[in-house]
């Protein structure tokens, strides 16, 4: 479809052409002698009413001596009349009046047309003067050989005279230019041809080069490209219409400089990468090389020194990713544009670059803008912009640019050495709240693996523990406080705490589980009103006891999920009971899990971390997990070490905490259980086979000790039970004694008096114990005691 379908009543032939005006002939007395056919049309009036009378008639005003002396001239004259139409009405008209012989008054030819339409003719030759003259609009027209064939005024300012241009190709005209604009073929050529065969007009194109009358500033125009045809349709060529945008565009990429900037820089609050993104964005829009120069603190995360020398002791950022990362010490002279670019925080521009007292300075530079990274006053460091490809110097728009992707740069910069300073510190603090080594155990063999998320991310709040209990069991307890930061890294360490505080006191891992559960939901609504409750209650909690002796393990989980067993033989279980609400919640209660473990068997106590990620869902990575037990036989080094290398690449987005321990059991020969009537003449018998099993385990040394302290624990259980009495003995890493009865009353350490008959039995068990203390079971109470193996 014809983009302009009304092109064709555009006619610039003026009214008072003789194809198109009224024309008439007289006399030399003023009378009509010829009288044409646009004459009629004009005014409507026939020849046979008009010819051989005189042409006043025709005029709607007296003319006096005026049509006289028009038509008695001796030179062509031209006039405004108003003339009289066929249908009564006045037209008001442009008429000229020629002689036809210039010896005296033979004949006159009268040429006429309505003035509003000369007008409007005369307003369309003006605005085409214009455009040749006077508009900034470039007009080139061209031939169909794409030769130059006229250029306006503009045109020849811009090429410093078109005169030299005519007959050449338009590729001569801006040798080094191109196109910028990517919707059409590059090449102007291509675009011409393309108008040419087509006549389909490109509007539009950007064009970047130098112009010959300028050629040191960098321009930016908008060219446009038309079909010429004449009257027949056949073309005759083309012609260029280019306007210079430079300014518009150059405002419009600072504009979109400034949003790029907004969007990335700054974001991964990461100093080296906020380095990387200011020259990502800068180049090569602004400068062909952006270079990065911070002071070791402000890398490391703590206060930009100050009271120094400006220039000293900089490290230069290298790279764009985290592998490609590397920094080269550079140092500044004080006389340096880098020097006074520090010292008085303002941007220095210099045309010929001052290199670092360690780098030569590169002949091909042409100038160079140093900005100071500046942000709350302090400064951070220095960005240098370099230009070697474009020569033009940066200017002061392109100054007031730099400065402010330089603003934005320092903020980031310094909200990551922030964000690095209390991350390190949230790391410091965890890592202190975590246990430095765990306990060597009998009952099992331990390896863990603690992976702290993203720094990005934040330090978060997983915990683990082993808790030696009584018995020679072990507690074993994982935790997760959902959240990043100091907040849930003090929250975690005062959950581990907590359990091993309550782990001390023998309670079984659903009552453990229940008073935790109530403490965090007291102390989330005492802190909620300062906004430092614990994370909207996402605690969760896992709490587990083995028993070498039986082989038994019991587990409560609070929102947690549950371990992954792998027996002797490698096969791998999961629980089937669903895991207890979160702490805090004090919903539902928590129920035990009771397994019965072979020795050697592997159970893999773990985060969420471990197994869940943004792109697997937590069941996938279980099954990864449990695909690793099943390597069970491995050393749980190597097994920890298989676990954390199935997760995917890249960034943790949450810690990930892996406990593995694999159990042992007790042989028959270091446990002892004698069974024992309420009668207190079986404290003699507990004393003599005490005696004897210490002597059968070779501690001899520790007799008198043992029989002292079990004659103690038998004599108060046969006191206060009302059924049988079991002493265990058990040489682990020390001699336990443990004394059980049905009774539930606690017993009490307190100190006699000098005329009390009892009382003194607990005193001197806990003056020979490493270790003593009570547990409650269902049947009863278990008062045992440690003695140290000498």
């Amino acid at each position: 479809m014809d983009r302009f379908p009304n092109a064709a009543d555009v006619d610039f032939h003026s009214p008072l052409d003789l194809t198109k005006a009224a024309a008439a002939v007289l006399d030399a007395e003023g009378r009509i002698s010829g009288w044409g056919a646009s004459a009629q049309r004009l005014l409507g009036h026939p020849p046979e009413d008009v010819l051989g009378r005189p042409a006043a008639r025709l005029l709607a005003a007296d003319p006096g001596q005026r049509l006289s002396a028009l038509c008695t001239a001796l030179r062509p004259r031209s006039t405004v009349l108003d003339l009289s139409c066929r249908d009564g009405h006045t037209l008001r008209a442009a008429v000229t009046f020629s002689p036809l012989a210039p010896q005296g008054v033979a004949a006159t030819v009268v040429v006429a047309a309505e003035l509003e339409a000369l007008r409007g003719w005369e307003a369309q030759l003006a605005m085409l003067q214009g455009l040749a003259t006077e508009s900034s609009v470039g007009l080139t027209i061209f031939d169909t050989d794409m030769r130059v064939v006229w250029g306006n005024v503009s045109t020849d300012l811009e090429l410093a005279g078109i005169a030299q241009y005519v007959g050449r190709p338009a590729a001569d005209l801006f040798p080094e230019g191109e196109f910028i604009s990517r919707h059409h073929p590059p090449d102007e050529d291509q675009i011409m041809e393309h108008v040419l065969t087509t006549g389909e007009p490109i509007m539009g194109m950007h064009y970047r080069g130098r112009a010959p009358a300028d050629p040191v500033r960098e321009h930016v125009w908008s060219c446009s490209y038309h079909r010429l045809v004449d009257a027949r349709g056949e073309p005759l060529g083309l012609f260029e219409e280019s306007l210079d945008i430079t300014d518009r565009y150059r405002a419009q990429e600072r504009l979109s400089l400034l949003v790029r900037a907004g969007k990335r820089i700054g974001a991964s609050l990461d100093v080296r990468r906020t380095a990387a993104e200011l020259a990502d964005v800068a180049v090569p829009q602004l400068a062909d090389e952006v270079l990065v120069d911070l002071p070791p603190a402000v890398i490391e995360g703590r206060q930009p020194p100050t009271g120094s020398a400006p220039g000293h002791n900089l490290l230069r950022m290298h790279g764009r990713t985290p592998e490609e990362f590397r920094t080269t010490p550079v140092s500044y002279p004080p006389s340096s544009p880098q020097a006074l670019s520090l010292a008085t925080s303002r941007p220095v521009v210099d045309a010929a670059t001052h290199s670092s007292a360690d780098e030569p300075a590169p002949a091909d530079r042409r100038s160079s803008l140093f900005v100071p990274l500046v942000a709350r006053d302090a400064v951070l460091g220095l960005a240098t912009f370099r230009r070697s490809s474009n020569p033009d110097p940066f200017g002061p728009e392109e100054q007031t640019l730099a400065v402010e992707l330089t603003e934005r740069a320092a903020v980031g910069i310094d909200n990551a050495r922030r964000y690095t300073s209390q991350h390190a510190a949230a790391l410091v603090l965890q890592r202190s709240l975590l246990p430095q080594h765990l306990p060597e155990q009998s009952a099992v063999d331990v390896a863990y693996r603690y992976l702290p998320a993203d720094s990005r991310v934040g330090v978060g709040g997983d915990w683990f523990d082993l808790i030696p209990l009584s018995g020679a069991r072990v507690g074993l307890t994982v935790g997760d406080v959902v959240g990043h930061g100091v907040h849930a890294a003090a929250t975690m360490g005062r959950l581990r705490a907590t359990v091993r505080t309550l782990a001390l006191l023998d309670l079984d891992p659903a009552e453990l589980l229940t008073r935790l559960d109530g403490l965090v939901a007291q102390d989330s609504e005492s802190r909620a009103d300062d906004g430092l409750g614990d994370e909207a209650l996402g605690v969760t909690c896992l709490y587990a006891i083995y028993d070498p002796v039986s082989g038994r393990c019991v587990w409560a989980s609070a929102g947690h999920p549950p371990p992954i067993v792998a027996d002797a033989s490698g096969s791998v279980a999961l629980s089937a009971l669903a895991p207890g609400p979160p702490l805090g919640l004090g919903s539902l209660p928590y129920e035990n899990v009771e397994l019965s473990l072979s020795s050697g068997s592997v159970v893999a106590f773990f985060t969420d971390g471990v197994v869940e990620d943004r792109r697997t869902d937590i069941d996938s990575g279980i099954d990864r997990l449990a695909h690793v037990l099943t390597w069970q036989r491995c050393p749980l080094e190597e097994l920890c070490d298989r676990a954390l290398s199935t997760l995917p690449p890249g960034p943790q987005a949450d810690d990930a905490t892996l406990l593995l321990v694999r159990t042992r059991r007790l042989g028959a020969g270091q446990v002892v259980d004698l069974e024992l009537p309420p009668d207190p003449a079986m404290v003699a018998r507990a004393r003599t086979d005490t005696e004897r099993q210490l002597e059968t385990w070779g501690l001899s040394e520790l007799a008198f000790t043992a029989e002292l302290v079990v004659s103690e624990l038998v004599t108060n259980s046969i006191r206060y039970a009302t059924g049988p009495v079991l002493l265990r003995l058990i040489r682990d890493r020390s001699l336990l004694c443990e004394v059980s009865d049905n009774a539930h009353t606690a017993p009490h350490l307190r100190r006699a008096r000098r005329d009390d008959e009892g009382g003194r039995g607990l005193f001197l068990v806990a003056q020979m114990s490493q270790r003593w203390g009570t547990r409650y079971t269902g049947s009863g109470k278990t008062i045992w005691a440690e003695l140290a193996i000498p």
